[in-house]
């Protein structure tokens, strides 16, 4: 059997399985839709990273970290593999020509326009939950032999992990966006981006000349490797004319799906933290006195949560395509710059710098 065939065999179970699916649990529609949305990466930047910046600073930056890292790998791994979406290869292949097509439903979260594998949603939702996991674990783990009590935190944590991948990897096969091997790929994946961020700790005090460095140096691969098959006449947007042609409703077709959209974002994301973290505004709040009260950091993100909530809501105009890709750049990285440095700044003016009293 050629790769073809193995792939269309493999595609065929994919489409059925979102058949099955689609047919037998319909009720859970919105719950699927739902786990989509909150397993969306962006998620990570406007609510997850605020938090755990905050409550533990090295975990909210290995994070973002993981984040951006894993999703740029995705973008790579994506124009590699050149995958395949359900919702468009169904309606597009001719492997049912002697046989009835089953039939698939589409849903407005459904047309995205960037190629299948992996999984970007099961990829950034691995990593970043694996952080929070075995951050949360390291945390009460402690420096004597593991309790009782904490063997069973370590059971029930990674209990949920696994819990919250199967609901990602069932939500994006239930609404025709993946194919099983491509989310079962996106979680291994995400994992090892992790696990390699775990035990790296460079990340923690890198100059703002180096995050500009990485982010260069992200920037130009991507688009050195998109330009160099595009020379050799391989078209790396090639998704882009099939979501288009095959999605039933052009208004599901958004232009934040596209491959260089989601660049442009975790590129502003990373170089945004390295703002952040190098900042004299992060120096005197989240590093003085004030970093170490407890209510101030509560307070941090309760008030970056709020702001960024109301942030997300503005959107670049999408009619041209390179200002919203310039747009998308500077709004992202204003999100780790307001929650890590401009929100406890302001904070801290609010309430003065404390005096022993105080704290």
């Amino acid at each position: 059997m050629t790769l073809g065939a193995s792939m269309d065999v493999l595609h065929d179970f994919g489409i059925r399985s979102t058949h099955y699916l689609q047919v037998n649990y319909q009720d859970s529609q919105g719950w699927f839709i739902l786990v989509s949305v909150v397993a969306d990466l962006r998620n990570a930047y406007y609510v997850l990273f605020p938090i755990w910046f905050h409550l533990q600073e090295a975990v909210g930056v290995r994070l973002l970290w993981v984040a951006v890292i894993g999703d740029w790998l995705n973008l790579v791994f994506k124009w590699i593999l050149f995958g395949q979406r359900p919702y468009w290869w169904v309606l597009d292949t001719d492997y049912y020509s002697n046989a009835s097509v089953p039939p698939i439903k589409q849903f407005p979260v459904t047309c995205e326009t960037g190629p299948g594998s992996p999984s970007g949603h099961a990829m950034g939702t691995a990593g970043v939950y694996y952080v929070m996991v075995t951050a949360t674990l390291s945390v009460f783990r402690g420096k004597k032999k593991p309790t009782y009590r904490f063997r069973c935190l370590n059971v029930i944590l990674w209990l949920g992990f696994w819990a919250v991948q199967l609901n990602v990897c069932l939500s994006r096969i239930f609404l025709a966006a993946h194919f099983p091997h491509q989310v079962v790929a996106g979680v291994l994946s995400g994992i090892a981006v992790a696990e390699a961020f775990c035990r790296t700790q460079r990340i923690y005090n890198t100059s703002l000349k180096k995050y500009s460095l990485v982010t260069c140096f992200l920037f130009s691969v991507a688009i050195g490797f998109y330009l160099v098959l595009k020379g050799l006449d391989v078209d790396l947007l090639w998704t882009l004319e099939k979501a288009k042609r095959w999605c039933e409703r052009p208004e599901w077709v958004l232009i934040d799906s596209t491959p260089f959209a989601s660049l442009f974002r975790n590129l502003g994301t990373l170089f945004g933290l390295g703002l952040a973290l190098n900042s004299a505004m992060y120096r005197a709040s989240c590093r003085g006195q004030l970093g170490r009260w407890l209510p101030f950091r509560l307070g941090c993100i309760l008030a970056s949560l709020v702001f960024l909530h109301f942030f997300d809501s503005l959107r670049p105009p999408s009619q041209i395509e390179l200002l919203f890709y310039g747009l998308s750049f500077c709004k992202s990285a204003a999100v780790p710059l307001m929650a890590a440095s401009l929100v406890p700044y302001c904070l801290s003016r609010v309430l003065g710098q404390p005096g022993k009293k105080s704290l």
